[in-house]
């Protein structure tokens, strides 16, 4: 991934509605949500959802399906995938083993709690 692509999925993320149906998203894995159904969990106009989901898959992190009326929408893991490399990279000074479980931390910080 380059810089550019990066920064357009990050600009993608930086939004209340877009970040929420990411996050939603990601929770219900490769089989996804219907827009309709992702409109009424996050609270969002369907109009108005329809646009953060095109910015959304234009920048990699979905991918959508149609299934007869409806449209279904998903999380691209090789588009995450790839975001999450891009930014750990370099991590740690050349030792990424150190961020290695850097997706189980929170796990690991609530288990501390």
């Amino acid at each position: 991934m380059d810089d550019n692509t990066a920064i357009t999925a990050l600009s993608a993320l930086a939004q209340e509605h877009r970040l929420r149906v990411f996050r939603l998203l990601v929770r219900h894995g490769p089989s996804g949500l219907s827009a309709g159904e992702i409109a009424a969990r996050i609270g969002a106009a369907p109009s108005a959802l329809s646009f953060h989901l095109a910015h959304l898959e234009r920048a990699g992190l979905l991918r959508s399906r149609r299934v007869q009326r409806h449209v279904y929408y998903a999380v691209e893991a090789e588009g995450m995938r790839q975001l999450l490399s891009f930014l750990t990279e370099d991590c740690c000074h050349g030792q990424p083993e150190l961020c290695a479980g850097i997706g189980d931390l929170r796990h690991h910080e609530s288990a501390e709690a």
